[in-house]
């Protein structure tokens, strides 16, 4: 098991870039590896309550659900407000 630490910065104007990299968080956590999500700059709105629910990515896949899956199985999300 590898720790893996993704750290996004896209918010809504690059939503789709924001999904991806929840998606990658998603994979790696499916495979046991320790993960470890960062929020900064403008992706830090991801981490209020409804804001992630519209957002995805150009190939149609929706960030809500990888959010969700993190939470639900150990990954940790941070949310630097400063």
């Amino acid at each position: 098991m590898s720790k893996m630490l993704f750290v996004i910065s896209n918010g809504f104007e690059k939503a789709g870039r924001a999904t991806r990299a929840f998606q990658f968080a998603k994979v790696a956590c499916e495979k046991d590896h320790d993960v470890k999500v960062f929020l900064i700059d403008d992706a830090i709105h991801w981490a209020q309550l409804g804001m992630a629910e519209s957002a995805r990515a150009s190939t149609g896949e929706e960030m809500k659900p990888f959010i969700d899956y993190l939470m639900q199985n150990g990954a940790t999300i941070y949310a630097c407000k400063a």
